[in-house]
């Protein structure tokens, strides 16, 4: 699944001469965590978000109290005076935002915004802003997601476990086994940890067709 199938095409934006309560206003209204920030000729100058707002004045002086006992240069305490009190958007707006094309896959999307720590980007095609990507997007990603067809019977329901076993599980050099009786998994192998356990039940189960899990582990050390 690729960024387009998921995104937002419906764009919410603001204009960086927009007021810092203006773009507030528009979140509230949309139920958004941030906006893009558009000039006049269209193009995406930057990102205005919940987290560029968090030290307002507006919020009472405790929201930038923390900053008192950090050392900062006094290039930061600038930055971070203007963070919190200008009013324009372009003053407070974060600038060079991540973006993404629209055929980017939802994998690389998720790696960008915990790379980056950040709730949606914006999607481009031909330098032109084009749509918003989320993390609620990603989640419907998930629920809509289906299961990969696995052929009916058990021989081939053990393959499609062995398969999963192979990928990036972490089980890579456990000798593992796999059997499959009337849909119940049946695994072997020099499985002693808890969390390899859980990866190899986790990659049994996501199998099509399995009804149950049956661990034949040896015991796990102290």
């Amino acid at each position: 699944m690729l960024v387009k199938d998921v995104m937002i095409t419906k764009v919410v934006g603001v204009s960086p001469d927009n007021s810092v309560r203006r773009a507030a206003e528009i979140m509230l209204a949309n139920h958004v965590s941030g906006v893009p920030v558009i000039d006049d000729a269209g193009q995406l100058v930057g990102i205005i978000s919940e987290g560029d707002l968090l030290r307002r004045t507006e919020l009472g002086r405790g929201a930038i109290a923390e900053l008192g006992d950090q050392v900062f240069s006094a290039e930061e305490r600038a930055k971070a005076y203007v963070k919190s009190n200008a009013w324009r958007v372009a003053d407070v707006m974060s600038r060079n935002p991540i973006v993404v094309e629209e055929d980017a896959s939802l994998v690389s999307v998720s790696g960008l915004m915990q790379e980056h720590g950040v709730k949606r980007i914006p999607v481009m095609k031909g330098g032109a802003l084009i749509g918003i990507v989320s993390r609620a997007d990603l989640l419907k990603a998930i629920v809509t997601a289906h299961h990969d067809e696995t052929a009916r019977g058990d021989d081939a329901i053990r393959r499609s476990i062995s398969i999963r076993l192979s990928e990036n599980t972490g089980l890579e050099g456990k000798d593992m086994t796999v059997t499959v009786i009337d849909g119940v998994a049946h695994l072997w192998g020099n499985v002693d940890t808890a969390e390899c356990r859980k990866a190899a039940r986790v990659a049994a189960e996501s199998v099509r067709g399995v009804r149950g899990v049956v661990e034949h582990f040896p015991e796990e050390g102290p």
